[in-house]
């Protein structure tokens, strides 16, 4: 149709900075986000590195009013693996008539520099909306339009463990070491949304177990639902 604006899709890790993508997509006009894209370890049903359960997941897309194209990937999952699958997801996509997938980077060129080159090879355009906003300034920005998120997931070679739950908000953000980024751009921490401008409802969670695996310390969300106390062994398996 004459005149409708690019269809794209939003990649989507369940934090901050891809919801923060979806809001300035959505001021902005220019292009129509028609649908998220998540890749989800198929054996614990957790989005990869949050480990955030798949059913969260669809609440946050049920909240934003898109739909989720799920990216199965077995666990472990070789880069050769991701890269297939991945492909294949981009193939729907032309399909549906979609134009690019937009990504939340912010500035780290070396992982800006691969997804433009995976992306080249799909036909599909890659967009950066947030690329090179000073962190401090777009961490104020997320959270006085309202934005609230939880830690899930911290390595502990670059944050404090005990950041694991806790919520991501002002106080947080200005307690943070000199060398923490406040957006967790450099892989020291990532976030599960639980609401903001770009839901039509907040996602109700309760906290589960924090626990350490791999390195990295997870903090187990669970949908408010479920009994006071439940465990998951699969919990933090990325």
């Amino acid at each position: 149709m004459t005149g409708a604006r690019p269809r794209v899709l939003l990649s989507w890790s369940t934090g901050k900075d891809s919801a923060w993508t979806l809001e300035v997509l959505r001021a902005e006009r220019e292009y129509e986000v028609v649908g998220l894209l998540t890749s989800v370890n198929e054996t614990h049903e957790r989005v990869a590195m949050h480990a955030v359960r798949r059913e969260l997941l669809r609440a946050q897309a049920t909240a934003a009013g898109l739909p989720v194209r799920e990216v199965s990937i077995p666990h472990p999952c070789s880069n050769e693996i991701y890269e297939r699958e991945m492909r294949a997801a981009m193939t729907w996509a032309r399909g549906e008539g979609i134009a690019a997938v937009a990504f939340g980077d912010l500035f780290l060129e070396d992982i800006r520099a691969y997804r433009e080159e995976r992306m080249a090879e799909t036909g599909l355009a890659a967009l950066f909306p947030l690329w090179d906003r000073p962190t401090s300034e777009l961490s104020r920005q997320m959270l006085g339009a309202g934005l609230r998120a939880t830690i899930t997931c911290v390595d502990p070679r670059q944050a404090p463990a005990e950041l694991a739950g806790r919520s991501w908000d002002a106080q947080l953000v200005e307690g943070l070491p000199e060398s923490v980024d406040p957006c967790g751009e450099n892989g020291e921490f990532h976030t599960f949304v639980t609401d903001g401008p770009m839901f039509d409802r907040p996602i109700r969670v309760q906290s589960g177990e924090v626990v350490e695996r791999g390195g990295f310390v997870y903090a187990d969300l669970l949908p408010a639902t479920c009994p006071s106390g439940a465990r998951s062994d699969s919990a933090t398996r990325d």
